[in-house]
């Protein structure tokens, strides 16, 4: 008697097998399939490959009938040229990695659901062609209000809006692909304890990974291990567009063990995101700033990243918006340039910007053409703490503010070398309006600088 081994393969090889006179097979009501872990045996649903609006409305109705039934939809390998599917609660698609495709035919959108408890998905090549997506549709895939998304090994690409949009949903999206989306490669916004781990994406028109809410409050999602490659800025902006990884409004993210290149404005950026941590990224020629904290946020770990090749390292910003509380230390920041994007107020080629209530410790800045630590800016300086950083070959070690209104910083028992015009400089504004202040002894009262090293 054969095993149930030797049944599940005799059965799968049928499926593939099976010609394509029929749109798609009936359940296989008698296959039991040994789950890897030993739990309990489940039916499956095989489709066949074929197009067709009549073999889409199959399809959808073999998803209806298994989702009601608890077990997945299994798609041996092919191509199934579909449109307009709205999946039910407890959807789990499943297919051969890699050689199991769905295509997109272009008559509004592919996959959609709204309101439901569960979606999987998993080993699937979801294929959008750059066809047209229906003004409703805001990514190839687009679920909205499903408490738990699964998206696994998937390739999602050629989209002409996102590839992936995520709305009030929770879940994990990993081990995917994302790529050729005009917009971004994942939108999600008003997450619920989201992750987005071990993804690959690339070759987006204006973003990569978009974490956003409407309204400034705690998110929670993690995005982690993540490779993120040439991002473009087709709808151009000053940092709109252009992100590898951007955060808006969204709290409580954490962005960790990323690898983010060549992305025309920032690897990561986060705009009025409070209690964000952003760690152990390599950021890689990055068109503007390379990590960037701005407008209204309280808290911020920025620690252990490596950037090499921007036009600003790290920057601190938007005191004037409210932006404060950070710290900023054991990052390696290098081979910045003075070219940016657009014209900036302060200009580029600044190493580690901080505004207010900020300390900056134990980072390594080399090559900044500008300036290699810029300390407030104006009127906007508060509670800023530079200690025990290097920084080597820069035109100004350490710019710090004394304008009217500015207020204290302590820069103490750092290491100055190659600072052709001055190691620790005061400015109002862009104006430099001091000697050297290294070595102490500042006229300046809000300002405690000592023990600096210089050569």
């Amino acid at each position: 008697m054969p095993s149930r081994r030797d049944m599940l393969l005799l059965l799968a090889a049928s499926a593939v097998a099976g010609g394509t006179s029929r749109a798609f097979a009936s359940p296989l009501t008698a296959a039991a399939q040994p789950d890897l872990r030993g739990a309990i045996d489940a039916v499956e649903y095989r489709a066949i490959p074929e197009s067709g609006d009549r073999k889409a409305r199959n399809l959808e109705q073999m998803i209806k009938q298994a989702a009601a039934e608890n077990v997945p939809v299994f798609l041996p390998p092919g191509t199934y040229r579909i449109s307009n599917l709205t999946l039910p609660d407890n959807t789990r698609i499943t297919g051969v990695p890699g050689a199991s495709r769905i295509v997109y035919t272009g008559e509004g959108h592919l996959f959609a659901a709204e309101n439901v408890r569960r979606i999987e998905l998993s080993n699937l090549v979801i294929d959008g062609g750059n066809r047209w997506l229906g003004d409703y549709a805001g990514g190839l895939v687009q679920f909205t209000g499903v408490d738990e998304v699964l998206i696994d090994n998937c390739e999602i690409g050629g989209s002409r809006k996102h590839g992936l949009q995520l709305e009030r949903c929770g879940g994990r999206i990993e081990r995917s692909r994302i790529s050729g989306a005009a917009q971004a490669g994942l939108y999600a916004v008003d997450s619920a304890n989201l992750s987005v781990t071990g993804n690959t994406i690339a070759d987006c028109g204006n973003g990569g990974i978009l974490v956003h809410r409407w309204k400034k409050s705690e998110d929670g999602t993690v995005v982690s291990g993540n490779r993120i490659s040439n991002i473009r800025a087709n709808d151009g902006g000053t940092g709109q567009n252009g992100n590898g990884i951007n955060i808006f409004r969204a709290d409580g993210v954490m962005v960790v063990n990323n690898h983010i290149s060549d992305c025309a404005f920032t690897a990561i950026r986060a705009n009025s995101a409070s209690d964000i941590q952003i760690s152990s990224n390599q950021c890689r020629r990055s068109g503007e700033t390379a990590i960037y904290v701005e407008f209204a946020f309280e808290g911020a770990v920025v620690s252990a990243n490596m950037i090499d090749g921007a036009a600003n390292g790290i920057s601190i910003a938007n005191f004037d918006e409210g932006g404060r509380l950070a710290s900023v230390t054991g990052n390696v920041v290098r081979n910045l340039t003075l070219k940016g994007p657009y014209q900036h107020e302060v200009g580029f080629g600044i190493g580690i910007a901080a505004e207010a209530d900020t300390l900056v410790s134990a980072n390594v800045i080399e090559g900044a053409p500008r300036w290699g630590l810029q300390i407030g800016w104006g009127a906007y300086l508060r509670n800023v703490v530079v200690s025990g950083n290097v920084v080597r070959k820069a035109p100004v070690g350490c710019a710090v503010s004394v304008a009217d209104g500015a207020g204290t910083a302590v820069i103490t028992d750092n290491v100055f070398q190659e600072t052709t015009d001055g190691a620790v400089l005061g400015f109002e504004w862009e104006k430099k309006v001091s000697g050297e202040l290294a070595n102490g002894g500042s006229p300046y009262g809000q300002l405690t600088i000592e023990r600096n090293r210089m050569s």
